[in-house]
């Protein structure tokens, strides 16, 4: 594969029962992560080890970290069966505003500039190098997209977002969830290479990401075609 724009990036927090206020309380207590070895998952366990402690894939540790789907990690928070989440958005304001958590960890105060990538758009090598123009198109569309995503009254955005999230999971969002998730999510084309290091040696440490080389896995070269800015790829790759 090859990453060839960034698509969004903040909106992911630990969110707790209300009666946690710091890191010394979490010792033995249960807390959800999206997917083992994720962004989120790694994150969290990256964090815990910065604050003492021990934590394993099994689930294990100091603390123990149950890789959960989103939905379901709702519905456990609710019932008391958890006892918090490092989660996207719009489940961490669904975890906030609709079961009554706090976050104890906002993700983008651990980052430089509080900038961490949360989408990317990626492409199969082969692919892009037998169907380029076609490649190009897809990234106009996704730029264009970005841009209106920018640019857009808040209102107007958070009503046709929704319209789209009913159409594809049947249901819309709260109001109250979608403004609070917008807010926490900035939409940009700069998939932020320079954090990639980092992401990498955060799995390693976490003990969910062998060493690798990724360099290379960037081209940005079409993206800063059409949108005529010089996006880094870090060294990583080429733009």
């Amino acid at each position: 594969i090859r990453i060839i724009a960034g698509a969004a990036a903040g909106g992911a927090q630990l969110v707790v029962k209300p009666g946690i206020s710091s890191a010394a309380q979490l010792k033995g207590k249960t807390l959800a992560s999206p997917q083992l070895g994720g962004t989120q998952d790694v994150a969290l366990r990256a964090w815990l080890g910065k604050q003492g402690y021990k934590t394993s894939t099994d689930g294990s540790g100091d603390v123990n970290i149950n890789p959960t789907e989103n939905a379901q990690t709702l519905k456990l928070f609710q019932d008391s069966k958890i006892d918090g989440a490092w989660v996207p958005e719009p489940w961490a304001s669904r975890l906030v505003l609709q079961a009554g958590g706090k976050v104890l960890v906002d993700e983008k105060d651990l980052w430089d500039k509080g900038e961490f990538v949360t989408t990317v758009l990626i492409v199969n090598k082969k692919f892009a190098d037998e169907h380029p123009e076609t490649v190009k198109a897809l990234l106009k569309g996704h730029v264009a997209s970005v841009e209106w995503l920018t640019t857009a009254p808040a209102a107007e955005k958070a009503s046709v977002i929704n319209a789209a999230l009913k159409d594809s999971a049947g249901k819309p969002l709260a109001a109250d969830v979608i403004a609070r998730s917008l807010k926490n999510i900035t939409f940009t084309t700069d998939p932020l290479a320079g954090t990639f290091q980092k992401l990498l040696q955060d799995g390693i440490d976490a003990g969910t990401t062998k060493q690798a080389d990724i360099t290379g896995i960037f081209d940005l070269r079409t993206l800063n075609e059409i949108t005529g800015a010089k996006t880094s790829a870090a060294g990583l790759g080429q733009d």
